[in-house]
């Protein structure tokens, strides 16, 4: 089993990195803190021109007919940046959500316009500290949604939204809205990251569209793969974090030596060396199980979604530490990575979510053998 990268995924990643770290720089994330305008159009329109919008999405409907292990290089690479751009949400949900469970005519109509980066269609699938399809208030009644959705992330720059809802039967269903219709309110939030806008949409009898393959458990798959691709994302900008603290520490000088020969800090710099490492192996095993449709999938989601976030929450916070004093400015460079991986615990829930999925998961067969 051959968990690393082809020639061809590592031409793709070297020409995303170069691309990303063109457009998407360290600079324009402080600006986007300071601003009001918290979506990168501009990255997001070289991703389109490229053909990177399109990479999941067949050739048939306007992209390249590539696969989940293409999507976690991107994933990786725009954690590595930053970019501000809705990549999970559209790309990592959306699409994959089309593609199971929509019918031709919704495919036709909304994958093209993806790949193009004209349509922008940001999940609604929390509720409170919830997730779908555990924690569903929405209902829909005759194709008419009412409910609140928060945060939902690039929600006021989307032109519409995959919405968890239940049906008349009281079952969660996947729900597609034009954010343009009627009885549609948007509110924007104030989230910690503000490279990664968030809003609260309140429906009100708006209409929507069923996508008809959609049930609990095709939510639930959709979840998974979305962990696994986030996974990716938070371990590029805990990578990156650690490259910037271990440049720091090998410039910083303190009782007349770089603070990076010091031992204490050595070992912090290697713990968070180690973490990153854990996490990327059950990465790559969920990449793996999520291509290859893996029966192991749910498992592999769930421990690459734990590790991840353990991942980035130490390497965040050591680096901010091993900062010193500077660490802790506005104008330093490590709250941006602590923020963004803030924000993408928020938007696919806690590690209490994900650690509840992984026990009922393993504790399935014990129940069937007993």
């Amino acid at each position: 089993m051959n968990f690393g990268f082809s020639e061809e995924q590592d031409t793709i990643r070297e020409t995303l990195a170069r691309m990303l770290g063109d457009h998407a720089t360290l600079k324009s994330a402080h600006n986007r803190l300071d601003g009001a305008d918290g979506f990168d159009t501009a990255t997001w329109s070289v991703l389109a021109d490229g053909g990177w919008l399109g990479l999941a999405i067949s050739e048939a409907e306007g992209g390249a007919g590539m696969g989940a292990v293409e999507l976690a290089i991107l994933a990786e690479e725009i954690g590595r940046s930053l970019a501000a751009v809705p990549y999970l949400p559209a790309l990592c949900m959306a699409v994959p959500a089309l593609q199971s469970a929509g019918t031709q005519d919704q495919r036709t109509s909304l994958l093209p316009g993806i790949a193009k980066g004209r349509t922008i269609i940001a999940t609604a699938l929390a509720e409170g500290g919830g997730l779908a399809p555990d924690t569903v208030s929405a209902k829909v009644v005759q194709d008419r949604l009412s409910g609140q959705k928060a945060p939902v992330t690039f929600g006021a720059e989307a032109t519409h939204a995959l919405v968890a809802a239940t049906d008349e039967e009281g079952t969660p269903r996947l729900y597609l809205a034009d954010l343009s219709g009627s009885g549609v309110t948007i509110g924007a939030l104030d989230p910690i990251d503000r490279t990664r806008p968030a809003a609260r949409i309140d429906f009100d009898n708006a209409p929507v569209e069923l996508l008809p393959g959609s049930d609990p458990a095709a939510i639930r798959r959709l979840l998974d793969g979305a962990a696994v691709l986030a996974a990716f994302e938070q371990i590029g900008l805990a990578e990156r974090a650690l490259a910037l603290t271990t440049d720091y520490a090998g410039e910083r000088h303190a009782f007349g030596r770089a603070i990076g020969g010091f031992q204490a800090v050595k070992h912090r710099l290697a713990d968070m060396f180690a973490k990153i490492e854990l996490a990327r192996s059950n990465a790559f095993f969920g990449a793996w199980a999520l291509a290859s449709g893996d029966s192991r999938l749910p498992e592999a989601a769930a421990v690459a979604r734990l590790t991840a976030l353990d991942a980035v929450q130490f390497a965040t916070e050591e680096s901010i530490q091993l900062h010193g004093g500077i660490g802790f400015t506005w104008a330093a460079d490590p709250h941006l990575f602590l923020r963004r991986g803030w924000q993408l615990k928020a938007e696919l829930g806690t590690a209490a979510i994900w650690r509840e999925r992984l026990l009922g998961h393993l504790a399935t067969p014990l129940r069937a053998a007993s």
